[in-house]
């Protein structure tokens, strides 16, 4: 029987602990010894990288669609260079945001259209599709309230709190949209609840570590 790798990935808006609940994840498929790869979005490979830092830290303006088909560029580049080729010899890739962001941050915060986003992203990645999106729910007040405020270097962060408010809306949206992709987690429990959680709505998903 052929190995099957599962695509999983994190989304959720700003001090949602994405980074933090990533490191618990990563040491438990350790733990399980999955074999695994963990990369993110933008990013994840040494061109996504370089994109990256123009999508973040550019001192620039930017036009919305430009900023967008940075971003599918980024992704197309780390979906065939990284989590294809990964998850066609059996790895469980673990990605840091994907397609859904850009459905969120660009077709909905930035007014660019889900069904605009949709279309490219399709020509992007073809129809990869997440088996599980774990989206870590927390309002944007209490979210930039647990960060201590808005990173002044990343564009997304100061972007203001009505566009992080389109950004929560947005996202709930999706959730609503494919329950069955979407695994919602309350994301202002303690860490170690929030992993929990994770880790069971993973079970009841289908999705089981078992230790090899």
């Amino acid at each position: 029987m052929e190995k099957k790798g599962y695509f999983i990935t994190f989304e959720g808006g700003e001090g949602c602990g994405k980074s933090t609940q990533n490191k618990k994840f990563e040491e438990y498929l350790k733990s399980k010894n999955v074999d695994f790869l963990i990369t993110r979005e933008p990013g994840g490979y040494p061109l996504c990288e370089e994109i990256r830092k123009i999508l973040l830290h550019s001192s620039d303006d930017m036009f919305n669609k430009t900023e967008f088909l940075l971003f599918s560029a980024s992704r197309a580049e780390l979906t065939e260079r990284v989590i294809k080729p990964a998850l066609a010899v059996g790895k469980t890739v673990v990605c840091d945001r994907f397609y859904d962001s850009s459905i969120v941050y660009q077709g909905g915060a930035r007014g660019l259209g889900e069904d605009n986003v949709r279309m490219i992203t399709a020509f992007a990645i073809g129809d990869l599709k997440p088996d599980v999106t774990i989206y870590l729910k927390i309002n944007p007040e209490r979210g930039f309230e647990r960060k201590g405020g808005a990173d002044q270097t990343d564009r997304m962060e100061t972007a203001g709190l009505e566009f992080h408010k389109k950004v929560f809306q947005k996202y709930n949206e999706l959730a609503e949209q494919e329950p069955d992709r979407f695994l919602v987690v309350d994301a202002t429990q303690p860490i170690e609840k929030v992993f929990d959680d994770i880790i069971c709505g993973l079970k009841e998903k289908g999705i089981v570590f078992d230790e090899v």
